[in-house]
């Protein structure tokens, strides 16, 4: 892409607060940007071939919105904890495997998008995102949902397209988990805790694709409380 290009855009987003350049064959995040640190509050950079987001994203304090869907991407550097004011990170289709510790620091975000990366175990640290209202991990290749999870804040969690075959019961512990999205991933009847149903917030419960019948739900212990959940809600939002 010619400078001449990139410089109006760059002289629109001093303006706008707003940068966005998709599909462009981008390899690396524009140095150029360094100059808006303090104007930008959305950065969309999809559908490039950058490889990595180097350790300056931290400079952008003002960021509300950074999304870098389809990229190369395989980690992300622990400045990306100095986003204070970040609400939206979106990461879809890149190849991150694991997050840095500093992500918790993301004290306003409100949606991290990580469906289709490689990630291969539950992230851990993520309990101190008070605000989450999606965390959407769909199409990794997590196996298990371990205890820690009780500690998530989020109010929908989607795991479809895992290979997960080990849920913790802790999972209904979640304060605000609302929607619990388990499709296609490798789970028996024995393996869903009843406590999902009977005693946690959930009001959906979507497992369809795993090694059971779904119908078969209904016979375990506290599916009416869950029904009683979901036709309320569903009856809010009617």
């Amino acid at each position: 892409m010619g400078n001449s290009a990139l410089k109006s855009h760059l002289e629109t987003s001093q303006k706008t607060g707003v940068f966005q350049l998709t599909a462009k064959g981008l390899q690396e995040f524009p140095e150029e940007l360094q100059r808006l640190t303090s104007n930008l509050r959305t950065v969309d950079l999809s559908g490039n071939k950058i490889e990595v987001l180097p350790p300056a994203i931290g400079n952008f304090l003002q960021l509300k919105s950074l999304t870098l869907n389809s990229n190369r991407l395989t980690g992300l550097p622990d400045e990306i904890g100095k986003l204070k004011k970040l609400e939206t990170l979106s990461l879809n289709g890149n190849r991150i495997q694991q997050l840095p510790p500093t992500l918790g620091q993301l004290k306003a975000l409100r949606t991290l998008n990580l469906s289709g990366n490689q990630i291969l175990e539950f992230p851990p640290g993520l309990g101190t995102l008070r605000h989450l209202d999606l965390l959407d991990l769909s199409r990794n290749q997590i196996r298990n949902v371990p205890a820690a999870v009780s500690e998530l804040q989020t109010i929908e969690l989607n795991l479809n397209q895992n290979q997960i075959s080990a849920l913790s019961a802790e999972v209904s512990r979640c304060p605000r988990l609302k929607v619990l999205r388990l499709e296609e991933n490798c789970l028996e009847l024995s393996s869903i805790p009843t406590s999902v149903l009977s005693d946690s917030q959930v009001s959906l419960f979507s497992v369809e694709g795993n090694l059971f019948e779904v119908k078969n739900l209904r016979d375990l212990e506290g599916y009416d409380k869950y029904m009683e959940r979901f036709t309320a809600t569903k009856k809010k939002f009617a």
